[in-house]
């Protein structure tokens, strides 16, 4: 099974949340997923898609830069629910920090009804949407970051400070970040505080952002 992918019983009806939407946005998503008997589809806030276990997936209507830090904490909340976000055409950077911030998939509003329908199934699969051109250059940028020391302001990262900021670039919760590295949660906080401090940052959402957008990546220049 490809990892990321979920495992349904046969017959079970795969449940999706749209959050972020007008009203009227919400009527036309609901009548595209009609046609699909699988999909449980319904609109809801994100206090409801945090409280409900059972949901497998959640679109949501990207309004940068706010909804990043949303993303972000949903992300951090339900480490497997698997998330689309759907906005208006974006430049390149957009996408990326979306994908950097949690996001499986990215579907611009003027997507087919077929196109939407064939983005959940691939995030479902685990697998990600979004298109080629920035799929690339997120793949390079993040093999390039893995490959190289991080600076900032010539303040240098410990190896296990960096091993802890590539988790996070790859939008990893604390949870995740601890079991990988095999350390406490606590200590994982602590991490994370004292690269925002390095970083100049004061929050975890911009110091990922940073990072995948590689301000951190040394390039030989220091200045």
């Amino acid at each position: 099974m490809v990892c990321g992918a979920i495992d349904l019983e046969d017959g079970a009806r795969i449940k999706i949340g749209l959050l972020e939407f007008e009203p009227l946005r919400v009527a036309g998503l609901l009548s595209i997923f009609e046609a699909v008997p699988r999909y449980q589809v319904q609109a809801a806030d994100m206090k409801e898609v945090l409280a409900d276990r059972s949901m497998d997936l959640v679109i949501f209507g990207l309004q940068p830069p706010e909804s990043f830090e949303r993303l972000a904490g949903l992300r951090a909340e339900r480490p497997n629910l698997q998330l689309i976000v759907m906005g208006s055409l974006q430049d390149d950077e957009t996408i990326i920090n979306a994908i950097a911030v949690g996001a499986k998939g990215y579907v611009e509003n003027r997507a087919t009804p077929e196109q939407l329908l064939q983005a959940v199934e691939v995030v479902l699969s685990g697998s990600i949407w979004a298109p080629r051109r920035v799929l690339s250059k997120f793949v390079d940028r993040m093999l390039n970051f893995s490959a190289k020391p991080v600076r900032r302001h010539n303040s240098q990262f410990t190896e296990r400070e960096q091993q802890v900021l590539r988790l996070l670039v790859a939008a990893r919760s604390n949870r995740e970040i601890a079991e990988t590295l095999g350390i406490e949660e606590r200590t994982v906080k602590a991490y994370v505080k004292t690269l925002m401090s390095k970083v100049g940052v004061d929050n975890r959402i911009a110091l990922s952002l940073h990072a995948a957008s590689a301000a951190l990546v040394d390039d030989g220049d220091d200045a």
